[in-house]
């Protein structure tokens, strides 16, 4: 495994402080101290806080993105593609629990061109992951209940998974993808 670049090291630093603190409330300052230099070396590796913002924001919506266009451009049945979704929330989770947090609480402090290009994901996600669940329903792999319904309380489960899962100590990962997967697509009745 490859070292940490020393940007990737302020990118991580700064995704628990946002995450603890908020990125407004965060500084330069703040960051350089929990890292443990000083604050004019971090412009060394990075421009602004905004820039670390936009890293830690785009990223992740790219790879929920790119996550998705694989699961609807392939030939799985509606449930299959369900639940590669979760599995894709899951794992995106377990590697970056700190940067969800910003992706969730602090996107809406994007600059305008990042801001607009990440509405945009997040706007086309929502949107295939609202046809797989339409196509399920018309083909009867899904029951027929209110799509958006559906939508929302797999979706609004899948985004705060970031809050939950690292103070859990005895659910494995394996496990957590299958009682997820189970719950989600098949109830607990």
């Amino acid at each position: 495994m490859r070292a940490e670049s020393r940007k990737e090291e302020i990118i991580n630093a700064a995704s628990i402080l946002f995450k603890e603190k908020g990125y407004s409330a965060v500084t330069m300052r703040d960051l350089a101290k929990a890292m443990g230099i000083k604050a004019a070396s971090l412009y060394n590796h990075i421009q602004s806080k905004q820039e670390i913002l936009a890293t830690i924001i785009i990223d992740l919506a790219e790879m929920f993105t790119n996550g998705m266009n694989q699961i609807v451009n392939s030939d799985e049945n509606t449930i299959q593609k369900l639940e590669k979704i979760i599995d894709l929330h899951i794992d995106v989770t377990l590697r970056n629990a700190d940067g969800l947090a910003s992706l969730n609480n602090d996107w809406m402090h994007l600059e305008e061109e990042n801001l607009q290009y990440f509405e945009k994901m997040r706007q086309e996600y929502e949107e295939n992951f609202r046809d797989i669940v339409k196509k399920g329903v018309a083909r009867n792999e899904i029951k027929s209940f209110n799509i958006e319904i559906i939508v929302f309380s797999t979706l609004s489960t899948l985004r705060t998974l970031y809050l939950w899962y690292p103070k859990q100590r005895n659910i494995e990962a394996e496990m957590l993808k299958h009682d997820m997967v189970s719950v989600l697509l098949k109830g607990i009745v």
